[in-house]
């Protein structure tokens, strides 16, 4: 059986879900690109910001693909999406949009029209060779509050607890056999 690699961007994200062994990529898409990590199942685990109107701080986006750097890839998510409601956390499955640099207030509003729910600067690039793949995203900043505000701070403790509290179903994500781990998107 092949355990899942769990994939944290950031040194803070890797310490809220220590309890799975993440591997540390890397913030943005050269270091995710770069980052030297086995085939097979791959979850990518941290923080993100919202694009849409009802993603929240503290809320988390489950992918339904990710799109970026290419051809949009379709993410696993069925499972994780109940484990994740069954722990209390609110989550939303859609879209997230990798980009290569940080989306400030005025982009926010165009990206959002693309229909994703959220964006991040590297699943798309840390998704090649991951099959089945799935990304959980806790979100700090939204276009209603955005980064670089007093606020900033408390969302994205929200964010990091929500991370924190999402760790049992990432490990029960990342412990399945490969052959029961869904590879479509329903």
């Amino acid at each position: 059986m092949t355990r899942a690699v769990v994939c944290t961007p950031l040194r803070i994200e890797q310490a809220a879900v220590r309890g799975l062994r993440p591997v540390h990529t890397g913030l943005g898409p050269r270091r995710s690109a770069a980052a030297r990590l086995p085939a097979g199942p791959r979850i990518v685990a941290g923080l993100g910001g919202g694009l849409a109107a009802q993603v929240r701080p503290g809320d988390v986006v489950v992918a339904s693909e990710v799109r970026g750097a290419g051809e949009a890839v379709p993410a696993s998510f069925a499972s994780l999406v109940d484990d994740l409601r069954e722990l209390g956390l609110t989550v939303h499955i859609g879209p997230i949009l990798s980009t290569d640099h940080p989306v400030r207030e005025r982009e926010r509003s165009s990206l959002a029209k693309t229909g994703a729910l959220a964006v991040d600067m590297e699943s798309a690039w840390l998704a090649p060779g991951a099959a089945p793949f799935a990304v959980v995203r806790a979100i700090v900043d939204t276009a209603n509050q955005p980064l670089l505000r007093v606020s900033t701070i408390a969302h994205g403790l929200a964010g990091l607890r929500s991370l924190r509290r999402a760790v049992p179903a990432l490990a029960g994500w990342a412990a399945k056999p490969t052959t029961t781990l869904p590879r479509e998107v329903r």
